[in-house]
């Protein structure tokens, strides 16, 4: 990590306390997860990962079925994607994304029967390989939000170094309790699914990485791991502070394990691997099923949502019908958004479809929506302070403005993991984050300014 920040925060006598105090707002942990009927029409992506898109591998007027693939492709970063519901192919459309980028996708009419795929079966495994290719068989990606292929993740180019295992159920974000409710609902899966990949890494240390705000999950995992199964003392439950950005990932293998990720490294270049907890509770059912990633649960909440509820959703659900199971709008929203309040993606309709990634859709009204006109830097130093990654937002808010490239690479734009600390924790208001992710753009770009 970068650490221009010190010296001046030593001069002011402050203390660094990395992150942000933000709101819980867990208004529906203690919601159990209900099944949200399948819906009259789905539009699956063929872009619902980092890395190559997939390709159609249907065509209009075909009959799919649940758990059959509907698009692949033959790049190593890349995971296939299934069809969530059994019916017939309407057409292939373009999908506007919400970065503006454009990409394919699948329009199925469904036929209310959710008749599986025939070929589904669970896979046989008689070799590390064998589950490496089973665990891009089942489409899985990262479940936190990253969306990362699975199968690249558990495949480093060296195990050797790799030690320890983190099971990412920190779930740090507002609102969003998704992942505390799979932990409630499938500990068991959770528990197999660690089993299994702990075996695949060769790793002696596992750890459930909680935050202290979700008591009743911490005490399921951590009955369940005092177990005398066969494995060992393996499996630790780590507790951690709930503080935002707490679940990020060179935040949470920092605070677990005390090692830091350097600038352009990933966590396997520090002996980590880090999964998501529905990451490893999805692949444990697939290897007892062999059903594939096809569906998602979610957490609907906000101001403008009138039943907040978890629930469990077919991939390509357009958000208009899951937000219509919840009882609807209870007043017209303002804002949208994949995800949570400080890094989600904001929608600009409820017409885009769910993706594996999403793990909420947030909807608010009017006043909680409303953005503050920003004003001058106070230069209080509490962005750099709340920063866990140790920059300088002000300098690198300063570089975007005036297209100062140099500024960029010496301030470390590309370090940013665009968590909103900075914006979150500023009392002028100033738009940082904006700002970083148009510098980085303008790094990308060699200078030129982004219009």
């Amino acid at each position: 990590m970068a650490n221009h920040s010190n010296g001046l925060l030593g001069k002011l006598g402050i203390v660094r306390s990395p992150g942000a105090a933000v709101p819980h707002r867990k208004h529906t942990s203690d919601v159990e997860t209900v099944d949200m009927p399948v819906p009259a029409m789905v539009s699956i992506c063929m872009q619902q990962h980092i890395g190559a898109p997939c390709i159609p591998v249907v065509k209009p007027g075909q009959e799919v079925f649940v758990g059959q693939v509907i698009g692949d492709s033959d790049q190593y970063i890349s995971a296939p994607i299934h069809s969530s519901v059994s019916g017939k192919v309407k057409k292939i459309d373009t999908l506007i994304m919400p970065n503006g980028a454009k990409a394919q996708t699948v329009i199925i009419e469904t036929d209310g029967k959710q008749t599986a795929d025939p070929s589904i079966m669970p896979p046989v495994i008689n070799s590390h390989e064998d589950l490496i290719k089973a665990v891009r068989a089942s489409g899985l990606v990262g479940l936190g939000g990253a969306g990362f292929p699975t199968h690249v993740k558990l495949k480093p180019q060296t195990k050797d170094g790799i030690d320890t295992l983190i099971i990412n159920a920190a779930e740090c974000e507002p609102y969003i309790t998704a992942d505390v409710r799979e932990i409630i609902e499938n500990s068991w899966d959770v528990m197999s699914g660690i089993y299994t990949v702990s075996e695949l890494l060769g790793v002696k240390h596992a750890l459930i990485a909680i935050e202290d705000n979700k008591p009743e999950a911490i005490k399921i995992m951590e009955n369940i791991a005092s177990k005398d199964d066969g494995h060992g003392d393996i499996v630790q439950v780590r507790v951690l502070p709930s503080r935002y950005p707490q679940g990020a990932e060179k935040v949470l293998i920092n605070a677990c394990t005390g090692r830091q990720v350097p600038p352009g490294k990933l966590p396997a270049d520090v002996g980590v691997v880090v999964m998501n907890v529905a990451s490893v509770a999805t692949l444990s059912r697939y290897l007892k099923t062999g059903m594939p990633l096809v569906t998602k649960r979610l957490t609907i909440d906000g101001s403008a949502i009138k039943e907040p509820k978890n629930v469990r959703v077919p991939i390509g659900a357009l958000v208009k019908d899951v937000i219509e199971f919840c009882g609807g709008y209870k007043e017209p929203p303002a804002k949208l958004l994949y995800g949570g309040p400080m890094m989600g993606t904001a929608l600009s309709d409820d017409q885009m479809p769910v993706m594996k990634q999403n793990n909420a859709i947030l909807a608010f009204n009017r006043q909680e929506a409303e953005s503050l006109e920003p004003g001058p830097c106070i230069r209080c130093g509490r962005c750099v302070n709340a920063c866990p990654m140790s920059l300088m937002p002000t300098k690198l808010e300063q570089a975007s403005i005036h297209n100062k490239v140099e500024d960029l690479k010496k301030y470390n734009v590309n370090v940013c993991m665009e968590c909103g600390c900075c914006s979150y924790v500023c009392p002028a208001n100033r738009r940082l984050v904006q700002s970083i992710r148009v510098g980085k753009v303008i790094l990308r770009n060699s200078g030129k300014q982004v219009k």
